[in-house]
């Protein structure tokens, strides 16, 4: 069990690890539960918590900076900047849509089945 209660990862998911934490504080940074400046656990905390590699939360961290909702200061930790001026809704759907090609992927369909899918979704809505 995490003593991290706000992250928590689905064996089951076909989504990555660091997938999993990365939509988790996106989206916890969207609901506003998570506010600007709030520190997050260490890396080697949350990977121990979550009983994870240290490389594995490094690279959700990283995505998560280099998506601005996020600022790593050395040994000053990570903390929250909130979203990007620019973010909206769609940051979440894009997030669904890139888990959704991951798992695509993860079952076996090639870059071209996944495009003819999004082609059919998109040409028949609901």
């Amino acid at each position: 069990m995490s003593d991290t209660p706000y992250i928590e990862l689905d064996p089951d998911s076909k989504q990555p690890a660091y997938a999993q934490i990365k939509a988790r504080v996106t989206e916890l940074i969207g609901s506003g539960d998570l506010a600007v400046g709030v520190s997050l656990p260490s890396i080697r905390q949350l990977a121990g918590d979550l009983g994870l590699a240290v490389n594995t939360v490094a690279r959700a961290y990283r995505e998560l900076e280099r998506d601005g909702l996020v600022r790593q200061r050395g040994r000053r930790g990570t903390t929250v900047c909130g979203l990007p001026k620019a973010a909206t809704a769609s940051n979440s759907a894009i997030a669904a849509v890139e888990s959704a090609v991951t798992e695509a992927r993860q079952r076996g369909l090639d870059a071209a089945q996944i495009l003819s899918a999004v082609s059919n979704a998109l040409a028949h809505p609901g």
